[in-house]
């Protein structure tokens, strides 16, 4: 039998990354984090410059140690997120290769073969994808989109509000990201919010502890404690509560079709627009698992307790509710490494031949 080069190797270097790192290390596995990024902070690095969490520092730690409050409000600022993150990674000296993206992942007798951008290879028994969501925004096809000849950028790609000075922005999408980014714009922009329906407003005092505990709640099938509240209803964080005391947090239903200078409304009317900025979210980040022919035309990858349930060496952590209850949030991914590492470790455990 070939000797991997390590028995568990981790893609992915962001919250559920080193969630993970922290639970096989109490365990006491050989690992390794492979890391496409050049420097620590996972998907937070690519957030807009004013994104800020959902829930206080106290509820958003990953294992082992707790974010510091945040020095500016009760919510912490991406940045002071980043910081957290690096200082979480170097205060446990994990062991981590960057930037180390992996392409390919293939099975190879016994073990899993990991295939890298700069053309090297690494073999491991076991392999925790932890790649989320980030680099794979999605983008709807509304009718004559190509026509359009003003600017279209994903959330994944708005920084600040500074180039839309003056125009006038469309942003499309009903959830968190779109309602922030509705206070924001609303400032320097002639904005109008796009959403399929009403958009759902917590009450003000309701925050991400919240949302976790009732996204935790349906995955356990306790429905009357889950309610109707989801991970995409919005969270009044103060930004937004701004933005609806001064009335600009409203919202119309969708364009029927795109023209060269903007959108046509299912009325026939039309509104010339410089701008539209997609909130419509992401699919799972999966591409390089598409050689094992287990992900699905929506990025998914049927899993069991978060392990492949065709591919019983691979894991996946921090992709949203379907790895794992609130997998996708700094508490959730922390929840959710804890319970898949005794499989890792019990995996580990039987002979190989």
């Amino acid at each position: 039998m070939s000797i991997p080069d390590h028995s568990v190797i981790i893609i992915g270097c962001g919250q559920a990354g080193l969630a993970t790192a922290y639970y096989l290390r109490r365990a006491g596995l050989d690992f390794m984090l492979f890391d496409a990024g050049t420097t620590p902070g996972g998907a937070w690095i690519h957030g807009w410059n004013s994104l800020r969490l959902f829930s206080p520092a106290a509820f958003s730690s990953l294992p082992g140690w707790p974010m510091p409050a945040s020095a500016s409000a009760d919510y912490p600022t991406r940045d002071e997120v980043i910081d957290y993150l690096t200082r979480y990674e170097a205060r446990y000296g994990f062991p981590v290769e960057r930037p180390a993206k992996v392409e390919a992942v293939t099975r190879d007798g016994a073990l899993l073969r990991l295939s890298l951008a700069d053309g090297s290879c690494r073999t491991a028994r076991a392999v925790v994808s932890a790649t989320g969501t980030w680099s794979a925004p999605f983008i709807p096809d509304y009718p004559d989109r190509a026509l359009f000849q003003g600017e279209q950028l994903h959330s994944a790609q708005y920084r600040n509000p500074e180039r839309f000075t003056g125009k006038h922005v469309l942003i499309v999408g009903g959830g968190n990201s779109g309602a922030q980014l509705v206070a924001e714009l609303s400032w320097v922009a002639d904005t109008r919010w796009v959403t399929t329906s009403e958009p759902v407003f917590l009450p003000d005092d309701v925050d991400g502890r919240v949302l976790f505990e009732r996204a935790s709640a349906r995955v356990k099938g306790d429905f009357g404690t889950a309610a109707t509240t989801t991970i995409g209803d919005i969270v009044m964080v103060p930004p937004v509560k701004e933005a609806r005391d001064r009335g600009v947090l409203t919202s119309v239903r969708p364009f029927s079709r795109f023209t060269k200078t903007g959108v046509v409304w299912p009325d026939g009317t039309e509104t010339l627009v410089d701008a539209v900025i997609w909130c419509t979210g992401y699919r799972p980040a999966t591409g390089h698992l598409k050689p094992l022919g287990i992900v699905g035309d929506d990025g998914r990858v049927e899993v069991v307790k978060q392990r492949a349930l065709h591919e019983p060496r691979l894991w996946l952590a921090g992709y949203g509710n379907w790895t794992g209850a609130a997998s996708a949030t700094l508490i959730g991914a922390g929840r959710t490494a804890r319970e898949f590492t005794p499989d890792i470790t019990h995996l580990l455990a039987q002979p190989t031949y």
